[in-house]
């Protein structure tokens, strides 16, 4: 068969860009909006969870490309914007769940390396995105999603709890600029979840009460 006969699975369907797709909250978004119909963009550094996420988006029927990229690397999210926009010419969803969780500590034993991954991958890194995704957006009159996890004063969470709300006041600030114009920005606030990350802050919490990841992200998807 020819190159000319093969169908792209995108053709036709909307398209999600999810940022930070390959475990927990994220991968659960993905599977959620590549079960409704969308082709997914999946971006996360971790090749091998990316591939592990496409096996089960194509084994319930939906279709996914795969980035393999780190958010944090300026000139790789610089050429996955080019190559979105010249492959499908914008993006009707943008997730963004990219996130590096520090480590609880108090704020007199902040790890400096710690500290900077942090600014890099919750504050820069979504800065730039905002900036090279807002175009692409803009053209299929698309959204951007994001998910606030007001941290911020909370004992041992200095580090994270800073560049979280840092990122929320720069998507706020993004927000109130669109809101007019567009592109569409959303906030949305999940509830405690049964994830990795999650398990990280609280180990000792009982994840019985804790919501499933998957059903979160069906109710934040049918909300907006």
């Amino acid at each position: 068969m020819s190159t000319d006969q093969i169908q792209d699975p995108s053709q036709g369907k909307k398209l999600a860009l999810v940022t930070g797709a390959s475990r927990g909250f994220g991968a659960a978004i993905a599977e959620a909006l590549a079960a409704d119909g969308w082709h997914i963009m999946a971006v996360a550094k971790t090749s091998g969870a990316l591939e592990e996420l496409d096996d089960r988006i194509q084994s319930a029927g939906g279709s996914a490309s795969l980035g393999p990229l780190d958010v944090a690397e300026p000139e790789q999210m610089a050429h996955l914007a080019q190559s979105v926009g010249a492959r499908w010419g914008g993006v009707d969803l943008w997730v963004h769940t990219a996130i590096h969780a520090a480590p609880l500590c108090p704020a007199g034993h902040i790890d400096a390396k710690e500290l900077a991954k942090s600014t890099a991958v919750n504050m820069t890194a979504t800065a730039q995105l905002i900036g090279l995704i807002e175009p692409l957006l803009i053209a299929r009159k698309g959204t951007a999603l994001f998910f606030d996890d007001n941290r911020a004063g909370q004992k041992f969470f200095s580090v994270y709890g800073a560049t979280k709300a840092a990122q929320m006041a720069m998507v706020r600030s993004w927000q109130a600029e669109t809101a007019k114009v567009g592109p569409r920005v959303v906030i949305a606030e999940p509830k405690p979840m049964a994830t990795a990350l999650r398990g990280r802050f609280f180990p000792g919490e009982d994840r019985s009460v804790l919501a499933d990841r998957h059903d979160e992200a069906r109710r934040i998807l049918a909300a907006l």
